[in-house]
């Protein structure tokens, strides 16, 4: 870690802030509205305080590790599709045919046996400083909590290390830890997680299960968590192949777990699968509140660190994040081995605003009518592609999938109801859409073929439509159309909803001459002349079989569903800055944003 702040230093993309700053909210509020800057910067908080607690901090705080394509390229070692191509070579490759091949060959061989990590007997640089039993206090580390509603405080960029309960698989994992005091931590993993899988082994063994926690050290550590590796294979093997070198581990003071022996801080515990204990509120990547659950406990058995250790943690919420750059990294390395089970993808893209599971764009080569449907079920059933809500396949003359204006465009001009598939499969977690939690609807579209033959039968502009669709329904707030010069212009309606909006669909049936696509938002909380956050309310607001038609015309209800919708959850709020944190950071110089920024990004 020290050697990676000295290098971003140097190099101009660390960011120093001497000013005291409150792990209650202001940390993260600075780093929040940072990373979402064209030129953000890795943020080193030298002073952090707990006015609350009257706590003064000895070690010091970075956000924002990745913090743009730049540097999350420097953290990799190399452009992330040099990696793929590496991974692509060794995936094809065929043996040697002559003396001359086997030679060539062997450095590749060689370099391979640096994928398994190496264990090491002596203890780590993070087991300078050994406390366990009574000595053990979180409150010594300066946990952050992000947002006002947050149920505590909460370790956010935490490697969690887990094994099975026979001992023969380790995993690596990025699981949120809330603190409940000075020796507890709440684990949320998901019920789709390997953790979580090891957690049912130690359940139904009826044994305590051992977790070690390890933050900071070298930064590539945490991306490795968070990769879509299968069940059963070891992140760190990841990590040995991205960096040419094995990672160095360590085993756990209080229990039998390895860790790298560059960490920065290491919390060990154990999990009773007998307790459960309320974790959240707590404001997450998708831009919303995930609500209260319950989760187990991890009791705190051992803190280690280095004698100078830097706390590691991320900020969460809406995009864009630092998960847009991990995100970036993990599309690009996981290309070739996503074409192994989808052999005609060219290639595929998550936009951040689409949070990633929300929304995915896929090119590929078609052979045969019905292709890109296949490819809709293969998505849904490989890993973590599986949480994909909505996927958009577009044919090999398509654009750039990153040239979001020319795609759009290329994607209006093929929309055709009849290629729209809509099925049911399973949910992350953190969806709050769906009737019911960890299944919901999936929406596919098919555009991979020619244009569409007819557009809009008669267009008019948005005044007239405002004024159109206000006779019909009084509660239409605003319209804007995009696209309007392609085949299938989008219609967003700003609506103040006193009614269900499949009602306020079945009275605009009869405008199929003038519209091709409608999309309804809440008119409260939704600017809809900013369309980057439109795609972020969107792809997080339907549940494709409950919110969207398909004929007369294509409807979309990207509104807050309630008991109008026959909507049972709680739905959740969407995270907002807490406006006196925020003028208290400008006003002390730490952070710079005007007024179009903060309605820009919807802080």
């Amino acid at each position: 870690m020290q050697a990676w702040l000295e290098r971003l230093e140097r190099e101009g993309d660390l960011k120093i802030i001497e000013e005291p700053c409150d792990v209650n909210l202001e940390i993260a509020h600075a780093a929040y509205v940072e990373v979402k800057k064209p030129d953000s910067k890795v943020l080193l908080f030298k002073r952090p305080v707990n006015r609350e607690k009257g706590i003064e901090y000895e070690m010091p705080v970075v956000m924002n590790m990745f913090a743009s394509f730049d540097i999350t390229e420097k953290i990799f070692g190399r452009h992330p599709d040099a990696i793929a191509d590496e991974i692509e070579e060794l995936m094809h490759m065929k043996p040697p045919q002559g003396f001359m091949e086997k030679l060539a060959l062997l450095p590749k061989l060689f370099a391979l046996k640096n994928v398994f990590p190496k264990h090491l007997k002596q203890k780590g640089l993070c087991q300078q400083i050994v406390k366990t039993a009574s000595q053990v206090d979180l409150d010594e580390l300066p946990i952050l909590k992000t947002w006002s509603e947050d149920g505590g405080p909460f370790v956010t960029m935490g490697q969690v290390y887990t094994r099975s309960l026979d001992g023969t698989m380790q995993n690596l994992g990025m699981y949120r830890l809330q603190q409940y005091d000075k020796t507890r931590l709440g684990m949320h993993w998901q019920i789709h997680k390997d953790a979580s899988h090891f957690f049912d082994q130690y359940k139904e063994a009826g044994k305590k299960m051992p977790v070690t926690v390890a933050i900071g050290g070298d930064p590539l550590y945490i991306w490795c968590g968070q990769a879509p590796l299968p069940y059963g294979i070891f992140e760190l093997l990841l990590y040995g192949f991205v960096r040419g070198e094995p990672a160095r581990l360590v085993k756990s003071v209080t229990n039998d777990i390895w860790i790298p022996e560059d960490a920065d801080i290491v919390i060990e515990g154990e999990v009773d699968p007998n307790e459960m204990v309320i974790e959240g509120p707590f404001g997450d990547h998708t831009g919303y509140y995930t609500l209260k659950e319950p989760y187990p406990v991890m009791d705190v058995t051992a803190i280690t660190m280095k004698e100078n250790p830097v706390y590691q943690a991320t900020v969460v919420g809406k995009p864009p994040l630092e998960d847009k750059f991990m995100g970036w990294g993990t599309e690009r390395i996981f290309l070739p081995l996503l074409k192994t089970t989808a052999p005609d993808l060219i290639d595929y893209h998550m936009p951040e605003n689409g949070v990633f599971h929300n929304l995915i764009l896929a090119q590929m080569e078609t052979h045969y009518k019905g292709h890109a449907k296949q490819f809709m079920h293969a998505f849904w059933g490989v890993g973590q592609m599986s949480f994909v809500k909505h996927a958009i396949f577009v044919g090999k003359d398509a654009p750039k999938l990153t040239d979001y204006e020319t795609v759009t465009e290329h994607i209006l001009n093929r929309v055709d109801p009849k290629n729209i598939l809509i099925t049911e499969g399973i949910v992350d977690a953190l969806d709050h859409s769906s009737p019911e939690t960890l299944v919901g609807g999936k929406l596919g579209l098919d555009c991979t073929g020619e244009e569409v033959e007819h557009g809009v039968a008669e267009p008019i502009d948005d005044a007239k439509l405002l004024e159109t669709l206000r006779v019909i329904d009084g509660n239409v707030a605003g319209v804007k159309q995009y696209g309007a010069h392609t085949k299938n212009p989008v219609c967003v309606v700003a609506y103040r909803k006193e009614r269900c909006v499949q009602s306020f669909f079945d009275d605009i049936e009869g405008l199929e001459r003038h519209l091709k696509i409608v999309v309804v938002v809440d008119a409260s909380c939704n600017d809809i002349e900013n369309p980057y956050m439109l795609v972020w309310r969107v792809a997080n607001n339907i549940d494709a079989q409950r919110d969207v038609r398909t004929a007369p015309f294509i409807m979309l209800d990207a509104s807050d569903k309630n008991e109008l919708d026959g909507y049972t959850r709680e739905w959740p709020g969407d995270v907002f800055c807490d406006e006196e944190v925020l003028k208290s950071l400008k006003d002390r110089g730490i952070i710079d944003f005007d007024e179009a920024f903060a309605k820009r990004f919807y802080l």
